[in-house]
């Protein structure tokens, strides 16, 4: 099955998706109402189902040779001991967001990007056979398939991010007493941090800390490696901002319209997921079209492949989030993530 496919989202998913129709013979229009790809951003998780469906689309090979290959994270109190280690079998890859989106549109979008596009009105896109939401939380096209205004779900957190010059060669989560410090490599010469805090335990602060002033009085007193992060931090290069997931609507699909990634299903960064299941979206929706005799057929196939798989991800992110920043029984805490920790 091919056609005219409408991609409303130029992020991962729409790039991925973006990619793999292409690649089937579908004639592929993306706006994104930014004006160009990301020149800044964080390191992403590229988790083993991601690499594989990145090697699905040829780009696999560029992400190795642009990423830091890793293969575990330890998790540690603010006094630096560990009590948990998650490790992999598996290689998965840290690449940064901008040189992701970069190995994604190279080669096979440049002529297919609209960009300074906004789609605020999702009914005076073009008649299409085939119309891909992949603009985000706040997604207008999910709008059109949930067939009701739809918004993201508060977490009751405020995440903190950035990067400093430096190496270093693991990834780490220090948790505390509502609020965690997490430091990762992002490539050979930067290291991705990145931090998330509860509501109240912010408003407790007052509102006249910038949000390095914050990150000091939160993490500045925290174990060695936390420290010297925190007096690193270029305060004109942090990314502060409250946290959101998608609440459940019913279908990824409507019509000939369907949505993916962080349009279908926002979670919590804590389990480091986002991007991979945007990329799995996107490889089973062309998947499931090439399958298929219709378009129709096929979008219920990929529904049936991704809608529960991205609910239960949205759920384990959510209790992530919880978990990693409680304020209370944080000795129990500690020994469930130990117990998960032996588990993945």
């Amino acid at each position: 099955m091919k056609g005219d496919a409408i991609i409303v989202g130029a992020g991962i998913g729409g790039l991925m998706a973006g990619r793999a129709l292409r690649a089937d013979g579908w004639r592929v229009t993306i706006y994104e109402r930014t004006d160009g790809l990301p020149r800044t951003g964080t390191a992403l998780g590229m988790w083993p189902e991601a690499m594989a469906a990145l090697d699905r689309l040829g780009v696999g090979d560029a992400v190795r040779a642009r990423g830091v290959l890793q293969q575990g994270a330890t998790f540690l109190r603010p006094d630096g001991v560990p009590f948990a280690r998650v490790t992999s079998t598996d290689p998965a890859y840290l690449v940064s967001r901008p040189t992701l989106h970069e190995i994604l549109y190279s080669g096979a979008l440049e002529d297919s990007v609209g960009w300074d596009a906004v789609v605020d009105d999702p009914t005076s896109l073009p008649d299409a056979d085939l119309v891909v939401g992949a603009d985000g939380i706040n997604s207008r096209i999910r709008d059109v398939v949930a067939g009701r205004r739809t918004a993201p779900r508060p977490l009751g957190t405020v995440a903190f991010r950035g990067v400093v010059p430096g190496t270093v060669d693991d990834v780490t989560e220090t948790w505390g007493e509502g609020r965690l410090f997490g430091i990762t490599p992002q490539d050979q010469q930067t290291i991705n941090w990145f931090a998330c805090v509860r509501d109240d335990l912010l408003a407790e602060r007052g509102s006249t800390l910038t949000p390095a002033e914050l990150l000091t009085d939160l993490f500045g007193h925290w174990h060695q490696a936390v420290a010297e992060v925190v007096t690193r931090v270029d305060p004109e290069q942090i990314d502060q901002r409250p946290l959101y997931d998608a609440a459940p609507f019913g279908s990824m699909v409507r019509g000939h319209t369907v949505v993916i990634g962080d349009a279908a299903h926002a979670m919590a960064p804590n389990a480091g997921r986002g991007a991979c299941e945007a990329l799995l979206d996107a490889v089973h929706l062309a998947d499931a079209l090439r399958a298929s005799e219709t378009v129709d057929d096929g979008l219920r196939a990929f529904d049936r492949a991704r809608r529960r798989a991205g609910r239960r991800t949205v759920r384990i992110s959510r209790f992530l989030n919880r978990l990693s920043t409680a304020r209370r029984f944080t000795t129990s805490r500690h020994r469930t993530m130990n117990a998960l920790a032996r588990l993945a």
